[in-house]
């Protein structure tokens, strides 16, 4: 089984070869190959890292069957960005080792916290969905106008006005501080 290694720490005091050497013989007792040591000096909390960058592309490519991690918390400290992680492991059929937490996604019961892990996290965006609706809902009931203004009236004059002289929709757009886009539709 080819399989990488993801070390952080949080700054330049601590160093990654602690858990680099434990990961290693781990990966030596289950008889899987080290092919690369990707590691961080980082926080947790950045969702890009170079090395899990690099990391991610490997696992992309297909060039990592298994990732050992020292600890959940090592690999990110947002739920979310964690829970795209995991997607992404799973998309590209790589598993996951956690040392610390003794989850190993290569074995049934790895799969089956990894699933649930996944469960949880469906739950957390259907909730997530819920509320963003129940708050447009009660914004719309209190008559809240949604979405950008309107532009004025004496804007879109202006913008035909300047359109007529022959200005380029882009210079119309800066000098009434509007997308182009918004522009070439009140121009018509």
């Amino acid at each position: 089984m080819n399989t990488a290694i993801y070390c952080r720490v949080s700054t330049q005091d601590q160093t990654t070869e602690n858990q680099a050497l434990e990961l290693r013989n781990v990966a030596d007792k289950q008889g899987w190959t080290v092919s690369e040591v990707y590691t961080d000096v980082i926080s947790g909390a950045r969702a890009s890292r170079p090395g899990l960058d690099s990391l991610m592309k490997s696992v992309s490519r297909k060039d990592v069957d298994m990732v050992m991690v020292w600890d959940v918390s090592r690999l990110g400290r947002s739920l979310s960005h964690l829970v795209a992680l995991l997607e992404e492991f799973q998309a590209c059929g790589c598993n996951l080792y956690f040392h610390q937490n003794g989850l190993n996604t290569s074995t049934p019961s790895g799969k089956a916290m990894f699933q649930m892990l996944g469960v949880f996290s469906e739950f957390e965006r259907c909730m997530i969905k819920e509320r963003v609706k129940a708050g447009l809902n009660r914004a719309r009931q209190q008559g809240k106008r949604l979405g950008r203004p309107p532009v004025p009236p004496i804007q879109i004059q202006k913008i035909k006005r300047l359109r007529e002289e022959g200005l380029s929709y882009r210079k119309i757009a800066k000098s009434v501080d509007l997308s182009v886009a918004t522009v070439h539709r009140l121009s018509a």
